[in-house]
């Protein structure tokens, strides 16, 4: 119970308050100045974390409350990368779509200083009770395919003529990435990927197939840029990847089982546990985690989608049938995603939001013990 991952753990995103959201519209609209807005986030994002704390979790985040997007904030603050307005948003949701933005590479990718680093140091300065402060960013991986291979406009800069030469430099980044948040206090950091959601899905291995894009070729360089990444992680720092198949307003993007990556990326991605999402049959059966070795999984077995309320027997009964194939204590419980992977947040209240990560400890803790 007192070892990262948690058996009770979170993704890492939650709604935001009312006051946070008029705050980030009166900013926007040139009505408050940026250090009013600041000032707004700091006290909301200390409400959440007393309530993280009363709540019984373990890793407490700052709920992603100063961002709009859980990636684009992230990516666009690195040396080389632009965010630019688009037309459409680079993948179709099943409904209604976010605010359309992408990413541009203009520049060689680096990293020399981010608003995140001070965003984490706020996080670990007000946490209380032995909790750990859990930083979540997006994965690298998420700037490759954003920029180069969602957008079939993608010209790459005179440096990247060579894709190699572009896998190298973003992870030499997220290297001194990591280390900086190791530096600030960090044991606790997330990658937010939900290009594995991707090449779960039939249909989007086929579109990708048709573009003339190798798909199995993808999973092998993807899998190679996180280990590159994360190789020189300090050995009492865990690094997670979270993997998603869309989170906005309580719809998804892709469906399809772990089967078509499970072998590449369980088997050979050397990070310490795995977030996955099986909220429901859009992520299929457990049988792709045979693949798994000594890493931890987190089933997110509880919807952050909706507001209704699991079976805790039916839950207990998946928890079983994850382990004849990942050992029990190898195992831990979570939500399927975070609550607002975008500032407009699920479809759900904040007090059912609180519901969901009750059920979720109660579950665990009947399950593994307090």
């Amino acid at each position: 119970m007192n070892k990262i991952p948690y058996r009770y753990d979170i993704v890492g995103s939650f709604l935001r308050s009312e006051r946070l959201k008029h705050a980030r519209e009166n900013f926007n609209n040139n009505l408050i100045s940026k250090n009013e807005l600041k000032k707004i986030e700091n006290e909301e994002i200390l409400k959440l974390v007393k309530k993280e704390e009363a709540a019984g979790l373990k890793a407490v985040s700052d709920g992603e409350f100063r961002r709009s997007y859980w990636h684009l904030d992230f990516l666009a603050g690195l040396t080389g990368v632009k965010k630019i307005e688009a037309e459409k948003w680079s993948v179709d949701f099943k409904g209604v779509q976010p605010k359309a933005a992408t990413l541009k590479i203009i520049d060689k990718i680096d990293f020399e200083d981010h608003e995140f680093l001070e965003h984490f140091e706020y996080l670990n300065s007000i946490i209380e009770n032995g909790v750990t402060a859990k930083m979540t960013i997006p994965a690298p991986t998420m700037l490759h395919l954003i920029a180069c291979v969602r957008t079939k406009e993608y010209q790459p800069i005179a440096r990247y003529q060579d894709d190699e030469q572009l896998i190298v430099d973003l992870a030499m980044a997220y290297q001194r990435i990591i280390q900086a948040f190791y530096d600030r206090g960090c044991r606790y950091l997330q990658l937010d990927d939900t290009s594995w959601g991707e090449f779960c899905s039939k249909e989007k291995r086929e579109e990708y197939a048709n573009c003339g894009i190798d798909v199995g070729a993808l999973v092998k360089k993807y899998v190679y840029l996180i280990n590159l990444s994360i190789v020189n992680k300090p050995d009492d720092m865990n690094i997670t990847i979270h993997i998603c198949r869309g989170n906005f307003r309580s719809t998804w993007f892709s469906s399809g089982g772990y089967e078509p990556v499970a072998k590449e990326l369980f088997g050979n991605c050397k990070v310490d546990e795995f977030f996955l999402e099986y909220d429901s049959d859009r992520s299929g059966d457990f049988t792709p985690l045979r693949f798994i070795k000594d890493q931890v999984v987190v089933l997110g077995l509880i919807t952050s989608k909706f507001s209704e309320m699991e079976d805790k027997e039916m839950i207990k009964a998946r928890i079983n049938e994850a382990s004849q194939f990942v050992a029990l204590d190898q195992l831990c419980l979570s939500t399927q995603c975070g609550f607002a992977s975008t500032e407009e947040g699920n479809n759900l209240t904040e007090d059912q939001q609180w519901a969901k990560i009750a059920l979720v400890k109660e579950i665990a803790e009947e399950v593994w013990g307090k």
